[in-house]
């Protein structure tokens, strides 16, 4: 049998290869057998070991069902999917999912969860012209803002406050045409019925009283969690006391900033190049 050398240290891919490879081998399987078990092709098995195709979440659930593995190989399979993503993000995105109500404020740039493919491409095509992302990294991290963005048509989808910065709708991103489809995104999110959209508009001032992007969950149980970033990491934080003064802010953020309505109106006369 010519079995393909592999090189794990070659990409994250190419390390998920070999771990499934040996665990295969552990169990006297060929990859005939594991492809019974799985319901997945004995080729698409061997690609996925030699690293020549990236595993799904589907692939990789049937895997740790075929072994007995628990979750394993979908803690490792997540742990290669966010692999480009800032320390601590992927930690908050498990949360977010599942999140009975999400309320966040942004600055800057329009958040993931409202972003169209469009605009997100533009955003990490960016990054990956400064260096600061690989092509492939740029395209999972588009794919990740879509797999976020399923919480929204789920059976039950959270309840939804979204606080803008005026300057995530003033700065342009992509030309007319990226921005534009981008408005019509936002619209269509303040039309939902368990959303909120408002602005956070420049003359708010010294009422403001935040002036960094946090996001705050309410998970099922009513626990609640909050999440920032710095440049280097994002932290999650599920202590009440440090997360209630937060919450707290936010319900003064809503207070000051523009009805959903007026929100609206503005990004309408954004759209249309009114001042």
């Amino acid at each position: 049998m010519n079995i393909k050398e592999l090189n794990p240290e070659s990409s994250p891919q190419a390390a998920f290869g070999a771990r499934l490879r040996a665990a295969r081998l552990e169990h006297n399987w060929r990859q005939e057998e594991l492809s019974e078990r799985t319901g997945y092709s004995s080729t698409h098995i061997s690609a996925v070991e030699t690293g020549r195709k990236m595993p799904t979440l589907r692939f990789v659930r049937c895997v740790d069902l075929a072994f007995g593995t628990g979750d394993h190989f979908e803690r490792e399979w997540r742990q290669m999917r966010h692999g480009s993503l800032l320390e601590g993000f992927p930690e908050y995105v498990s949360h977010e999912g599942r999140a009975a109500e999400i309320r966040l404020y942004e600055v800057g740039v329009v958040p993931g969860l409202l972003q169209t493919p469009e605009y997100a491409a533009v955003i990490n095509a960016a990054a990956v012209r400064r260096g600061a992302l690989t092509s492939q990294q740029a395209d999972e991290r588009v794919s990740v803002v879509a797999e976020r963005q399923r919480l929204l048509t789920r059976a039950q989808p959270p309840l939804f406050f979204a606080v803008l910065d005026e300057s995530c709708i003033r700065r342009p991103v992509g030309g007319r045409e990226v921005m534009d489809a981008q408005f019509a995104r936002l619209i269509e999110f303040a039309e939902l019925p368990n959303t909120v959209l408002q602005v956070a508009p420049f003359v708010m001032g010294e009422r403001r009283p935040m002036s960094l992007p946090v996001t705050v969950l309410t998970m099922p149980d009513r626990s609640l969690m909050s999440y920032a970033e710095s440049s280097q990491r994002g932290h999650l934080e599920r202590e009440g006391t440090a997360v209630l003064p937060m919450l707290t802010a936010y319900h003064q953020l809503q207070a000051e900033a523009l009805s959903q309505a007026e929100s609206v109106a503005m990004i309408e006369q954004v759209r249309k190049g009114t001042p």
